[in-house]
């Protein structure tokens, strides 16, 4: 079965921008979890524009399931990896994250010779964090993910993503389809070298049907699409539909 996390950034989004203390992101995530939410995902940015610190040292006490944390690998995210440290999310997903842009863009560049990245990698694992890398679907990019010490590769969907919506979701369409080829050559590679295998970026209600053949695909984070239909029907309703999606 493929387990699903929510994202709750987009919660803590609207209360930021009143700097209200409504929507609380940790009473959505216990609303998720009554839907059927498997895990809950927050992105604590190095300029804190959404999840806040309280929000993360909240959640580790009060979800049941799966809590992983997304975050910067860089020395000036050095204050959100002492607080994953401190706290010891479930996981850790290491993303790459720049001021302007509005969500992730892009995967994470990963070297065999990063030091960094493998330090920070082998601190979480200490602290028995397991650890996921948000990656472009290549599959030498996942071989050098596994090499490294990553637990877990999540692969980038947004250019999927937007090659579905640009295409109607018709399988024919070449741009679809050398996209979705892509997220499958990847998808093998990780299974060949045995690592998890993760999704997430720009998956609706529409499109995530098209992702469940990916070979021993483990866990769909998403965020913005549930988050969005939850201001219609609620959250645990929201997250009941997606999850009768991935059956």
């Amino acid at each position: 079965m493929i387990h699903l996390g929510v994202n709750i950034d987009h919660v803590a989004t609207v209360r930021q921008a009143r700097r209200a203390s409504e929507p609380d992101p940790v009473s959505a995530a216990a609303l998720a979890e009554l839907g059927g939410a498997d895990g809950i995902t927050v992105h604590l940015r190095q300029d804190r524009r959404h999840i806040q610190d309280r929000d993360v040292r909240l959640l580790r006490e009060t979800v049941r399931g799966v809590l992983n944390l997304e975050m910067a690998p860089n020395e000036e995210g050095a204050s959100v990896l002492d607080l994953a440290l401190a706290i010891g999310p479930d996981q850790a997903c290491l993303v790459p994250e720049h001021r302007q842009e509005l969500t992730t863009e892009g995967g994470l560049r990963v070297r065999e010779d990063d030091a960094r990245l493998r330090q920070v990698i082998e601190r979480l694992k200490a602290r028995k964090v397991l650890v996921s890398l948000f990656i472009e679907p290549d599959p030498a990019t996942v071989r050098l993910a596994r090499s490294i010490g990553a637990d877990a590769v999540e692969l980038h969907t947004g250019s999927w993503a937007n090659a579905w919506a640009a295409c109607r979701g018709r399988r024919d369409c070449p741009s679809l389809r050398h996209e979705l080829s892509k997220l499958e050559a990847a998808a093998q590679a990780a299974a060949e070298v045995g690592i998890q295998l993760h999704a997430g970026h720009g998956i609706t209600y529409a499109n995530v049907v098209d992702l469940l053949h990916l070979p021993l695909l483990r866990e769909l984070n998403i965020g913005h699409s549930i988050v969005s239909r939850a201001v219609l029907t609620g959250m645990e309703r929201a997250v009941r539909d997606m999850k009768d999606l991935l059956g």
